[in-house]
C-alpha cells in the first residue's frame, strides 16, 4: 500500500473521529439544557460533516416534536433532506451493489455515510407521519421508512460478517446500527397487521424483545446514539406502552435506564421529565409534581419542554382531583403552546364542569362558553389535527344548544383517552375518589329528566366505573359494568367508541383472570366489528397490544 493512500485514509479518520467528538460535545450540551449553544456548535459544520448535518438535523427534528408547529416540522424536514445530502456524497459510488459483493473495498467513512443516510430517511419518515396523517403521506414516509429499513439490514449482517474490520470510530458505527434496527423492530411491533400492509411491510411485523435488546445495547455502552437510544426507550416504556399498549410500561427498566443519564445531567430538563413521568406510573403524585416543576425551572430557553411538563401536571392534578390546578395548567397551556387549542381550551372547560356549580370559576370565566368556543381552535389543514383534538370538538357539540345538557364527566372519559385510569391503580385513595366522582354523576343523571344523550351518558359512566372496580379488584363487578355498555349497543347514538373500548377492558379482565380463550374471542369482536368511531386507531393499536400481550401465535395476529 503506498503511502500516499495510508495518509488520506488517516486524515479521512481523522476527520471522522474529530466530528464525532465534537458532535458528542454538542449532544452534551444539548442535553444539560444548553440548547442554543448546542445548535451553534453544530451549525458551522452541517454542510460539510454528515455527523454535523445528521446532529444538527436531529436536534431541530426533537424541538419540532415538542412545539408540534408547522413551521418547525417543515423546517426539521428541510433540514434533515439537507443533511441526507450531505451524507450521500460520503456514501459508495456504486449503490446497486450490496453491501456484501462490495466486499472490503467500503472505507470506515463510506461505511458511517451508510448508517447516516438510513437515519435521516428513517427521522424523515417520522416528521412525514407527524406532519400528515393522510394516506398519501402515509404511503410517502412508507416508502423512506423501507429504504432505511433495508439499509439497516445489510449493514447489520455486513459488520456481523466483517467482524474482524473494525475502524477507530466502530462503537459509533455499531451505535447507530443498534438504534436502527431496535427502533424498527421495536415501533413495527406496536403496529397492527393492516396499518403494516398499507406501510408495504406486509408479511413483517417487529420483533418487539430483540428490539428492545438492540436498543438497551446501544443506550448502555458510551456511543453518539446513545442518547437516541435511551430517550426512544424511556418513550416506550413511559408513554407508548399507556398510550398505545394495554399500559403496562416497565418501570424498573425505565428508571434503570435513567440512572446514568440522571447522575451525569442531573438538572438536564429532558431527564427530569422523564423522571417524573416514572413517578407517575408508580402512583407517587406529589413526587411527580416536584419533578415536573424542577423540569421547568430548569431551563428557560425552550418553552416547550415546559409545554411537556405543563401537560403532565394538568393530569397529576387531575388523579388528585384538584380541579382548580388542572385547569391553571390547561389554561397555560392554551396561551402558550401551539399543539392543540381546541385540546386545551376543552380541558379548560372539562375541568371547570367538575366543580361545584355555586363555586366561583378561576378569572370569571365560563365552561359553557369555553365549551362552545372549543370547534372554532380547530387546526387548519396544514396542521395536523390529533384525533384527541377531533374528539373534543365532536364532544362540545352539545354545548351549541341553548340550554346544552351537560357532559357527565369530560375530564374522566378525556383521562381514559390517555389510558390515565392504569396510572391510579397502585393508589386506592385515588381510584377511590374516582369511584366517588363517578357515583355522584350518575346520580345527577339519574335524577335528570331524558334526553337523547342520557344513553351515552350512562355507558359513559359504566365504562369508568367499570375501570375503577377493576383497580379495586373487584373483578364481577367491573365485568357487570363493561357489559352493560356492550348490551347498549343498539341505544347509543353518538359515542360509538364505548363499545369497542368496553369490549377492549373486558378481554383484559379476561387475561388477568387467565381466561384466554373468552379474551381473544371479545378481541375478535371488538377488532372486527366496529369502525369509524372516535380514536379508531390507538384503540386497534391496544387490541394488537393486547393480543401480542396473549402471546397469541402469529396465524392469530395476522388474521386480526
Amino acid at each position: 500500500m503506498s503511502n500516499g493512500k495510508d495518509a488520506t485514509e488517516n486524515s479521512s479518520q481523522m476527520t471522522l473521529k474529530e466530528s464525532l467528538d465534537e458532535c458528542m460535545e454538542a449532544l452534551d450540551l444539548f442535553l444539560n439544557n444548553h440548547f442554543n449553544e448546542s445548535l451553534e456548535r453544530l451549525r458551522p459544520r452541517a454542510n460539510e460533516s454528515m455527523y454535523h448535518a445528521l446532529i444538527y438535523a436531529t436536534v431541530l427534528e426533537m424541538q419540532a416534536m415538542m412545539t408540534f408547529q408547522h413551521d418547525d416540522i417543515s423546517n426539521a424536514g428541510n433540514t434533515m433532506k439537507s443533511a441526507q445530502e450531505v451524507c450521500q456524497r460520503f456514501r459508495r459510488k456504486n449503490q446497486s451493489l450490496s453491501l456484501k459483493s462490495a466486499g472490503d473495498s467500503l472505507t470506515e467513512e463510506q461505511l458511517h455515510a451508510e448508517v447516516c443516510y438510513a437515519e435521516c430517511q428513517l427521522q424523515r419518515a417520522a416528521l412525514t407521519f407527524l406532519q400528515d396523517d393522510n394516506m398519501v403521506s402515509f404511503i410517502k414516509g412508507g416508502i423512506k421508512v423501507r429504504n432505511s429499513y433495508l439499509i439497516y439490514k445489510e449493514l447489520h449482517s455486513y459488520i456481523q460478517s466483517h467482524d474482524s474490520v473494525k475502524g477507530p470510530s466502530h462503537i459509533h458505527l455499531e451505535g447507530g446500527i443498534l438504534f436502527g434496527i431496535g427502533a424498527f423492530n421495536l415501533t413495527l411491533s406496536l403496529f397492527p397487521a393492516r396499518i403494516l400492509k398499507i406501510l408495504e411491510f406486509a408479511g413483517f411485523s417487529g420483533d418487539k424483545e430483540y428490539g428492545l435488546s438492540q436498543l438497551h445495547d446501544g443506550a448502555t455502552v458510551m456511543n453518539l446514539r446513545s442518547m437516541l437510544c435511551g430517550l426512544l426507550l424511556l418513550c416506550y416504556y413511559t408513554f407508548l406502552t399507556f398510550i398505545l399498549g394495554t399500559g403496562e410500561g416497565d418501570v424498573a427498566d425505565a428508571e434503570q435506564l435513567l440512572k446514568p443519564f440522571r447522575l451525569r445531567y442531573p438538572r438536564g430538563a429532558i431527564f427530569l421529565f422523564f423522571a417524573g413521568r416514572t413517578e407517575e406510573i408508580k402512583g407517587n403524585i406529589d413526587e411527580a409534581v416536584k419533578l415536573f416543576e424542577d423540569g421547568c425551572k430548569a431551563q428557560h430557553a425552550w418553552k416547550q419542554f415546559h409545554h411537556m411538563c405543563y401537560w403532565e401536571l394538568m393530569w397529576c392534578f387531575t388523579y388528585k382531583r384538584v380541579w382548580k390546578m388542572a385547569y391553571f395548567y390547561a389554561d397555560l397551556l392554551s396561551q402558550e403552546s401551539r399543539w392543540s387549542k381546541a385540546m386545551y381550551v376543552y380541558m379548560k372547560a372539562a375541568c371547570l364542569s367538575m366543580l361545584p356549580v355555586d363555586e366561583a370559576r378561576p378569572f370569571g370565566e365560563n365552561e359553557i362558553e369555553l365549551f362552545r368556543q372549543v370547534p372554532s381552535f380547530k387546526q387548519k389543514i396544514a396542521g395536523k389535527s390529533p384525533p384527541t383534538e377531533k374528539f373534543a370538538i365532536r364532544k362540545a357539540r352539545r354545548y351549541k344548544a341553548q340550554c346544552p345538557a351537560r357532559l357527565p364527566v369530560p375530564v374522566l372519559e378525556m383521562m381514559y383517552m390517555w389510558n390515565g385510569f392504569t396510572m391510579i391503580r397502585k393508589r386506592p385513595e385515588l381510584t377511590e375518589g374516582m369511584m366517588q366522582t363517578l357515583v355522584e354523576a350518575e346520580r345527577t343523571l339519574l335524577e335528570s329528566p331524558e334526553n337523547e344523550y342520557s344513553v351515552d351518558d350512562r355507558c359513559v359512566i359504566h365504562l369508568l366505573m367499570g375501570l375503577c372496580l377493576k383497580n379495586q379488584g373487584k373483578a364481577q363487578a367491573a365485568e357487570d359494568c363493561f357489559n352493560k355498555v356492550y348490551a347498549s349497543e343498539k341505544k347509543i347514538r353518538f359515542d360509538h367508541y364505548l363499545v369497542p373500548n368496553s369490549l377492549l377492558e373486558l378481554s383484559l379482565l379476561y387475561i388477568d383472570q387467565g381466561r384466554r380463550d373468552e379474551a381473544v374471542r371479545v378481541l375478535r369482536k371488538a377488532k372486527n366489528n366496529y369502525k369509524d368511531y372516535s380514536m379508531e386507531s390507538r384503540t386497534h393499536f391496544r387490541v394488537h397490544a393486547a393480543l401480542a400481550k396473549l402471546k397469541a401465535d402469529q396465524e392469530e395476529i395476522t388474521h386480526l
